[in-house]
């Protein structure tokens, strides 16, 4: 008691101990951010060893998959998963690194962002987000034909897609050089050199 009053004091502090404890269990994301570029290093899923590495030059043809039912998630590098952003999960490549990827059925380029690890299914080279599924005209179907090419996109770019928006497409490819793609691409699986899905 103080001045004929009870005391506010223990029911204060036990409430503020009480939302301290509550916030305990939530998820600090790390903010959205090219930088510090995250390698990683090696690691196992499914009795499978992948090695991060910087690849200036890493242009593959294999077979995109999407998710998009993980909202909340934190991804390997720390942020949030959105399934709307232009994001997608690649086993090695760094984090975040920018990717063209083409959709070897339509020629149709976006720019997207990778900021996570996987897919770790068989015959898979990446894991689009839903958005960026929606935007190469892919979502419909589980698994699509694609070609995946690192870039160094302008800045302008790069902030769009840190925003949670698309950047501007990029040119269709050319009938002849599509063509060329698919044919690699069939080469490869007949060869063993591409897992087919």
């Amino acid at each position: 008691m103080y001045g004929g009053r009870t005391s506010r004091w223990p029911t204060l502090l036990a409430v503020t101990a009480s939302l301290a404890l509550a916030g305990c269990g939530t998820t600090r994301y790390r903010p959205v951010s090219d930088t510090p570029v995250r390698l990683g290093k090696p690691y196992t899923v499914g009795g499978t060893t992948y090695t991060p590495a910087a690849d200036p030059m890493f242009d593959v043809l294999g077979y995109a998959s999407w998710y998009g039912s993980e909202s909340g998630n934190q991804v390997a590098l720390g942020e949030r998963f959105r399934p709307q952003w232009v994001t997608a999960a690649h086993t090695t490549l760094p984090l975040p690194t920018y990717v063209e990827v083409t959709a070897l059925e339509t020629g149709r380029t976006i720019l997207v962002r990778v900021n996570d690890r996987g897919p770790f299914a068989r015959g898979r080279i990446i894991d689009l987000s839903r958005g960026a599924a929606e935007q190469l005209g892919v979502h419909r179907s589980g698994v699509a034909a694609v070609r995946v090419r690192r870039v160094d996109p302008p800045e302008e770019d790069r902030a769009r897609l840190r925003k949670g928006k698309r950047a501007a497409e990029r040119p269709r490819v050319p009938d002849t050089a599509l063509a060329n793609l698919r044919a690699q691409l069939e080469a490869g699986v007949r060869q063993g050199l591409v897992q087919a899905p």
